[in-house]
């Protein structure tokens, strides 16, 4: 994109701009993050409970969901280098943060309130999917990338990363709530699983454009590059910065393993909360609530934590944290009776996250301090490629979970209930029976999925994330030798270079 017209100068002075790019920017993103878990988290359940499915097509969903997200993944860095690449009056990353929320909008409300059915819906999906990845990387990359050009102070940039983070996870948050709640059960919109994702889907699709008007309007960057070329980032340059820093390419494989475990419950609970104590989207909307606070109270308790303690401390403590809540977990599902079962699943979930958010955050900071160590290794920092190592691995991550927890579905024999479950669905949003029948119906289905069925789903759910808490702090432990120590004598020592001109 490019457009030879001079950006308009900003007449605000700099500390006044600063606060208001500091109100603006992050509420730009909180319509952003309602639709991530949309597709994300609640996809895979629509297409479950609304379309009655074949082996073949659910297997074909399956290798499209991953095939997507693979292709997304990959696509970050190319378009990260499209927007280093965009000359506009309007800057580089507005017109691409206009272009992508837009047409994102569009697909959602697309996909969520079709009518079509079997392999012509496979179709649709299909397009829909690579299309969506394309169009939420448009803004996704552009909105996050913006940041270092509000501010090059690092306590500005701080608050810039910190407020923005709490606004997205408020909308995260919102969405794994809400989206059950209104979609499933009693509460159902419409009556219809079919109707309610339809219109929880058009409202997100006209919410998230508006509140990124927030950003496009509200906000100003630093545009002094715009007169400049971008450099070219090629494909053997990623490779040849990845496998030329040892430590990256160590957190690159910890992170990766870190974030298959932290994206499991999240992509199959609502399944087994649904199938062990009924269809009712409140029931989940709790065991979310409850689950997903851990995130706030990491927030909270992190910087406190980091400023007494090492990583190598902390993961110590956060692995033992997480541990307990996955054998909570375990325990309940597996000994204690219905009745007692879902508040121990429900503590157990917050603690597994409380420990795998601690780690997160861990692996967050050590894939940026490999920029000082790269630029010690090599004498170049190449900040763009090493950041975007974080969003690769998290989607590719997400692929994986995506193949495993179909593959889980089909082993255990989980759609051939979920079909029964989108018959009725789809006659109810026809208006050939009612909501109370519905319901009715959908729990003499439940009543009959086999124990073997949702214990499987349970040991998925808790043993595959176990498993990766474990490697991923053994692999850290013993291989990322780049601790606090360390990082600060590379930045002394890339001090001492500059000072000396070598």
């Amino acid at each position: 994109m490019d457009n030879n017209r001079s950006p308009k100068p900003d007449t605000l002075p700099p500390e006044k701009r600063l606060k208001k790019n500091l109100v603006f920017y992050p509420l730009g993103t909180l319509g952003r993050d309602l639709i991530y878990p949309l597709v994300t988290h609640f996809l895979l359940t629509f297409i479950l409970f609304t379309r009655p499915m074949t082996t073949a097509q659910f297997s074909a969903i399956t290798v499209i969901m991953v095939l997507a997200r693979v292709f997304d993944a990959v696509n970050d860095p190319i378009m990260g280098n499209i927007i280093e690449r965009t000359r506009t009056r309007w800057g580089k990353f507005k017109p691409w943060l206009v272009i992508g929320i837009l047409s994102t909008s569009v697909l959602i409300t697309m996909i969520f309130n079709t009518t079509l059915t079997g392999w012509s819906f496979v179709w649709l999906f299909a397009f829909f999917y690579f299309s969506y990845s394309i169009a939420f990387t448009m803004h996704d990359i552009s909105y996050w990338g913006m940041i270092p050009a509000l501010s090059s102070d690092k306590s500005a940039r701080d608050k810039f990363t910190s407020l923005t983070t709490l606004v997205a996870g408020a909308g995260s948050a919102l969405a794994n709530i809400l989206i059950p709640l209104f979609t499933t059960g009693d509460k159902t919109i419409g009556g219809s699983a079919n109707i309610a994702f339809g219109r929880v889907a058009l409202f997100i699709a006209i919410f998230a454009p508006l509140w990124m008007s927030f950003t496009i309007f509200g906000v100003r960057e630093n545009r002094d590059d715009m007169a400049k070329p971008a450099p070219k980032i090629s494909l053997k340059k990623i490779v040849s910065t990845i496998t030329g820093n040892d430590q990256l390419r160590w957190i690159t494989v910890i992170f990766l393993i870190q974030q298959i475990g932290s994206n499991v419950i999240s992509s199959i609970g609502s399944t087994y909360i649904y199938f062990t104590f009924g269809y009712n989207g409140g029931l989940y909307s709790i065991f979310t609530t409850v689950g997903l606070s851990a995130i706030a109270i990491m927030l909270v308790l992190y910087p406190m934590l980091s400023a007494k303690f090492k990583r190598k401390t902390m993961m110590n403590a956060l692995i033992v944290v997480g541990g307990i809540g996955y054998l909570l977990m375990l325990v309940a599902g597996l000994f204690l009776p219905l009745d007692f079962k879902f508040w121990p699943l429900t503590i157990g979930y917050m603690l597994s996250n409380l420990g795998m958010n601690g780690i997160y955050l861990i692996m967050m900071i050590s894939i940026m301090n490999t920029v000082e160590y790269n630029e010690y290794l090599h004498g170049n920092r190449d900040e763009g490629i090493i950041t975007s190592i974080r969003p690769f691995m998290t989607k590719l991550g997400s692929a994986i979970v995506t193949g495993l927890v179909s593959l889980t579905y089909i082993v255990f024999g989980i759609t051939k209930f979920t079909n029964q479950i989108s018959d009725l669905e789809t006659a109810a949003s026809l208006g050939e029976i009612t909501e109370t029948s519905k319901l009715a119906q959908i729990s003499d289905i439940i009543a009959q999925v086999p124990g073997s069925s949702t214990t499987g789903v349970l040991l998925f759910m808790v043993l595959l994330p176990t498993l990766t808490l474990i490697l991923s702090y053994f692999l850290y432990k013993k291989h990322y030798t780049l601790d606090e120590d360390k990082y600060e004598e590379i930045c002394r020592e890339l001090e001492t270079r500059k000072e000396t001109g070598d």
